[in-house]
């Protein structure tokens, strides 16, 4: 039972698949490490038959699927979110989590939907799709060839966490994405408003840092009021000193 409460968290995100047989197959390799739960996003429209002959009996998952039109309001309601990737850098975020890290980090977060985002066929992740998970995961390849098929990378990310999967923390609500979208961008204002940021782009990767760290440290809501009022009370006494000074 606490593999499967912990397996149960887990969503698969996939972002705009292009080919069905790539979700079926997807399907089969997820269910096949006790994961079933899948979320399409994009306006394609699959071929019923390609999904479901790869899917073969996980075809179930593909009838369960959510389906949204957007990454963010994919996100919106999870407690950690995390994007399959291997490219990384200055604008992708700085440090990624193995498989095997990812799986230790998950028994150490409270209840709340995990979602484990992957990527198009051709391209993989957009710079503005990582910007939306708080964490990315790599899976080492070689470097003659480091591509993988997204049912390979689905298949192995999925293998490790049904490998490790293990008891996690119970009995505490982490707030949701969206909830640490929102608390970012205001601590982003407080900052702004004291002038904190003197180059271009500086608000956008410091808000973009706040909220990776935030989803990563999986705050209650009083843990998360009691981090908002540290940057209004800064905006707060900022002003009150330059009133003084003046």
């Amino acid at each position: 039972m606490e593999r499967d409460g912990y397996l149960r968290r887990v969503r698969i995100v996939l972002v705009d698949t292009q080919d069905g047989a790539n979700i079926g197959s997807a399907c089969r390799a997820a269910k096949t490490m006790g994961i079933e739960r899948l979320v399409i996003v994009g306006d394609r429209e699959y071929d019923e038959d390609r999904v479901r002959t790869l899917a073969l009996h996980a075809a179930d998952v593909w009838e369960n699927a959510e389906r949204y039109n957007t990454l963010e309001e994919a996100l919106r309601t999870s407690i950690f979110t995390v994007g399959a990737t291997r490219r990384r850098g200055k604008f992708r975020k700085m440090s990624a989590y193995s498989p095997e890290q990812l799986a230790e980090k998950l028994k150490s977060l409270p209840d709340g939907d995990i979602s484990i985002v992957f990527g198009r066929e051709s391209d993989g992740l957009r710079d503005d799709e990582v910007a939306m998970c708080s964490s990315i995961v790599t899976i080492d390849t070689s470097e003659r060839f480091p591509s993988l098929n997204l049912s390979q990378a689905v298949q192995i990310i999925c293998y490790i966490l049904f490998k490790e999967a293990g008891k996690y923390k119970t009995g505490m609500t982490a707030v949701s994405h969206e909830r640490v979208r929102d608390a970012g961008h205001e601590a982003a204002d407080h900052l702004e408003a004291i002038g904190y940021f003197k180059l271009a782009d500086e608000r956008k990767w410091t808000e973009q840092l706040i909220v990776d760290i935030l989803e990563r440290a999986a705050l209650s809501e009083s843990e998360m009021q009691r981090f908002e009022k540290i940057f209004r009370k800064t905006e707060l006494i900022a002003k009150h000193k330059e009133a003084g000074n003046v």
